[in-house]
């Protein structure tokens, strides 16, 4: 067994007691000493931790580029006054990112996530390189889609190339952009896609992503992908359909605030019957992020048709005591796993 340092300095005092007050004998006490292990910190969990704020920081500050012209126009001034030798100047540096990733990867391994935020410091800079060319050869047509499709290209030969799960995700993301702006642009960014709003567009997107990934399990190149192919592509289905049960199938808020919830109550049904779906698959399957969703949705399910029926006339005590009884429920059923006891 493992125990943390308080713990483990609280068992080896008691241990010393026993021993000094004659309870145990010498051997007895040595023996019950080396039965447990005390963890010393956990610096693996740490490194993750800071490097994911590292990315999240990494992702707030390109925004805060974005959108900081006197920033912009001081980067334009450091590199050049021309976007096209700005859109250069972040691919070289994108490109030198992904070779010291690639070549750190190699030499030291275990240094995971170190690694892995080099790397993402070359999909920023890709990031950066397509959005100035997208900029040098802007025509004013607003087709700008073609600019996602492009960075889901890079980041799906670079994620492959690298075996990066990580750039992968990137590609999958700008993917997901990419089939929202091509169909706004071919709909003359209206509300409707082949009668279709976005959520309901969204939700056939998810449903082909989760398809391509049972095929990826077939083939050896991007087996590695199936699993963050998979959840992406549960996550886009389930929180499009989500917005489905809340809004239908409508585009315009002036239209919908004139329809009742009740017309859109066969939305909720279809939501639920999807997420038990999903609990079904995953109970038959042994699949645990799939009955994860499905458990999660078919919550999120009742508690917005709840919000939506009956918040104005019901007791709010109510409402909430069953809350807390639900997510004790989880908290209960979770320790149960988590200790491997399944007997009631």
């Amino acid at each position: 067994m493992e125990f943390n340092k308080k713990q483990g300095r609280f068992l080896h005092e008691v241990i010393s007691r026993w021993e000094t007050s004659g309870v145990v004998t010498p051997e007895q006490a040595q023996s019950l000493r080396q039965s447990f292990l005390v963890k010393p910190f956990d610096w693996k969990r740490l490194a993750k931790y800071s490097f994911w704020l590292a990315i999240a920081c990494g992702i707030i500050a390109v925004q805060a580029l974005v959108t900081d012209r006197s920033l912009i126009e001081l980067v334009e001034k450091i590199f050049t006054s021309f976007d096209a030798g700005l859109s250069i100047s972040f691919a070289l540096l994108a490109a030198l990112m992904y070779f010291l990733g690639y070549r750190r990867r190699l030499k030291k391994p275990g240094k995971v996530f170190s690694n892995e935020f080099i790397i993402f410091a070359g999909v920023l800079f890709t990031a950066g390189a397509v959005g100035y060319l997208g900029k040098m050869l802007d025509t004013g047509s607003g087709h700008f889609s073609w600019l996602f499709l492009l960075s889901f290209l890079l980041y799906g030969i670079i994620g492959i190339w690298l075996k990066s799960g990580l750039v992968w995700i990137f590609a999958i993301v700008a993917l997901g952009n990419w089939f929202g702006t091509e169909t706004g642009y071919l709909s003359g960014w209206g509300a409707y896609f082949l009668g279709m709003n976005y959520p309901l567009r969204f939700i056939l997107f998810g449903a082909v992503l989760i398809g391509t990934s049972f095929y990826f399990v077939t083939n050896k190149r991007l087996a590695m992908f199936q699993k963050s192919t998979y959840v992406l592509g549960l996550l886009y289905f389930f929180i499009a359909l989500w917005m489905l049960s809340i809004f239908g199938n409508y585009g315009d808020l002036e239209e919908w605030w004139k329809v009742k919830q009740t017309e859109l109550f066969y939305w909720g049904i279809i939501f639920g019957l999807a997420a038990l779906g999903a609990i079904y698959y995953g109970l038959k399957r042994d699949d645990p992020v799939s009955k994860g969703f499905g458990i999660t949705f078919i919550f999120i399910n009742l508690y917005t048709r709840y919000f939506e029926y009956f918040w104005e006339s019901s007791e709010k005590v109510f409402f909430f005591a069953v809350l807390g009884i639900s997510f004790w429920l989880i908290g209960w059923k979770a320790e149960k796993i988590w200790k491997g006891n399944t007997k009631e």
